[in-house]
Parts: C-alpha cells; structure tokens; sequence
C-alpha cells in the first residue's frame, strides 16, 4: 500500500508541542485515526466519505464497518478493526462519539495506545456535548497517530458565499459573482439544498456559470427572494437589479415586501457607518450579529452620507408609494432602484 500522506497546516499545540495535522473537509486523506469534528453535517459526510474513496482508491478491497459509540458492545471495535483472513485494508466509522457509553470511551482510548495495522478508524463527534472529552485531547495530542477534520458551522452570509465559492473552486468551474450571490440567496436556510445545487450546477452546465443559468435552474426560488433585488441594487449594479426586480415582479412579488427588504438593509447600513472597531464590539454596541456588520460594512463600500441618505429618503417614498400613495407601484419602485443602484438623484 503506498504510504500515506498528510500534507496539511500543523497548528502549535500549548508548550509549543506539535499538534495533528487538520486537513481540509473537501480533501481529506486517511491516517490511523481520523477525527471528524464540527457541527457541520454537511462538510462532515464530505469528509467521511472522502477518507472512504481516498483509501478505496489505493485498495479496492477494502472493508468498511460502521458502529454507534452511543450503543455500543464491548469489543465490537477491536473486532472490527482487527486484520481480516486476507488482510483487506479496514475503514471503521464510529458515529455519535459526542454521546458515547463509558464502554466505547474506555475502549477507545485504549486502541490509541495500539492501533491495528491496516485499519482506519474514523470518529465523528459534533461538539455538542463535552461527552468524550479526554479521548478527543488525547488525539489532538499525537497519541494514536492522527488526523483533525474540522466541520465548523456554516451559519453566516459570507460564510455561505465562501461555502459555495469553494464548490465551484474544487470543480474548477467559474461562476460569475452576480450568478454566486443569486444562488446563496436562494438557498439561504438550507446548507444541503445549497451543496446540492452547488453539485447539480457543476454536473450539467457544460461552461461557466452566469446568473441566467441561474434563472434557468432556480428561478422560482430566486425571483421570489427580496433579498436578492435588494443586494444587486445596493452593491450598484444598476441593469441587474432592474432585471431582478422585473423577474421578482413577473412572477407574482409583491411590492411592499420589496421595499421592506431594501429598507432593511439601507437601515443596518446606516446603523453600521462611520462606526470604527471590530464587528464584535460595533454588533455589541448597536444590538446586531457580527455577521450582520460584517455584511453591512461590505455593502457600504462606495457609498457615502449623501448618497446612503438619498437611498434611505427614495426607500420611504416608495414604500409610501405601493402601499397606495401612487398609482404606479412598479414606477415606484423603478426609481427607488434607480436611487439607489447609480447612488444618484433620480433623472440626475
């Protein structure tokens, strides 16, 4: 068997100690232990099944045992991970060792200590409990031989875009960044749906992916995001947010909740601006998330006092306006996207 590697950034333990490799959930490789660690059940079926594939690859032989460290037999994973009758290479998955019996923890710690030839014994803990504390210091301190796959959560907006971003980058295929934030605002709740439509788009578009092949896959659930009208205009992109407002509009969109939308984030702009400090003490100071100044201090990029007030004054006019101040809803809200994607007086 070609010996493995585990070419990854080493962080520095306390003391100065060397701590395990930690390799990246799209491109793990295999190692005595593997610790799966993360509330992120997306990136962490990627790197399980990774480690799978990867040692598939160098021995198709191989044997794969799965087992629960929360109903576990004692002996079950020496028994598994003991060499077989031909001596086929072994993969033992252990889930929920974030809820695991005294039996398995004792078990474990112990098969650090003297890990079977041939076998990889790969645990999956969540992190929502301090269940298996002890066995997890011990790996992350050398014993045993292993490797860390964290699987941080995937909560913030950028996060998401970073996410996303890197589904296309492992592929290598382009997507353009109007097409990139499209598809994360459609998908703003549901971590699996993104990766899978992430996979989808990658799988049967042939050549770089813009926002009409967006539209074309996703357009119900992009056309009836506010958000997104909101985030062409603002990020200045004048003919894409008129394009995404006619196809919010077209199919069905009502105009109050468009302004909402807009108004909200033309809000936690101005609540952001001018502030200086870290996201953390600015969010502690004005009652916001630090995701949410972080993406507020990116959106203000461009803008300035006058024109972030002329986009809040074209805002309250137009939700005046559809809510039965005019007779024309959608030229209300073409001129507040004027305002606001060219950061000018309208007809100026």
């Amino acid at each position: 068997m070609p010996a493995r590697r585990t070419s990854a950034r080493t962080s520095r333990g306390a003391g100065g100690r060397a701590a395990i490799p930690q390799l990246d959930w799209r491109a793990p490789q295999p190692a005595p232990i593997v610790l799966v660690s993360g509330p992120e059940d997306v990136c962490a079926e990627r790197a399980i099944a990774g480690v799978r594939d990867y040692l598939r690859a160098e021995d198709p032989s191989l044997e794969v045992s799965d087992l629960r460290a929360d109903d576990y037999e004692a002996g079950t994973l020496m028994a598994m991970s003991s060499p077989s009758l031909f001596g086929e290479p072994r993969l033992v998955r252990v889930a929920g060792v974030e809820k695991a019996t005294d039996a398995f923890l004792t078990e474990a710690l112990a098969y650090l200590g003297h890990p079977q030839e041939g076998a990889t014994v790969l645990l999956r803990h969540t992190g929502a409990s301090v269940r298996g504390k002890k066995l997890l210091d011990a790996i992350r301190a050398g014993t045993g031989g292993g490797v860390e796959v964290p699987c941080p959560a995937v909560k913030r907006d950028g996060d998401r875009v970073d996410f996303a971003a890197g589904e296309f980058h492992a592929a290598r295929k382009k997507i353009a960044p109007a097409a990139l934030r499209a598809l994360v605002a459609a998908f703003t709740d549901d971590l699996t749906e993104l990766a899978a439509a992430c996979q989808q788009l990658i799988a049967d578009v042939p050549g770089d992916i813009t926002t009409e092949v967006i539209t074309r896959y996703y357009g119900g659930r992009v056309e009836t995001s506010a958000f997104t009208v909101a985030d062409t205009a603002i990020a200045g992109r004048y003919g894409d947010a008129l394009i995404a407002l006619r196809h919010a509009l077209a199919s069905g969109a009502d105009p109050v909740p468009l302004v909402a939308a807009v108004a909200m984030k033309l809000r936690t702009m101005a609540r952001v601006a001018g502030k200086r400090g870290s996201s953390a003490a600015i969010a502690a100071d004005v009652g916001m998330k630090d995701w949410q100044v972080d993406r507020a201090r990116r959106d203000l990029n461009g803008w300035n006092e006058q024109s972030l007030g002329r986009a809040i004054q074209a805002t309250a006019r137009a939700d005046a306006d559809v809510k039965g101040a005019s007779r024309d809803a959608v030229f209300a809200l073409e001129r507040m996207i004027t305002v606001i994607a060219t950061r000018a007086p309208f007809g100026g």
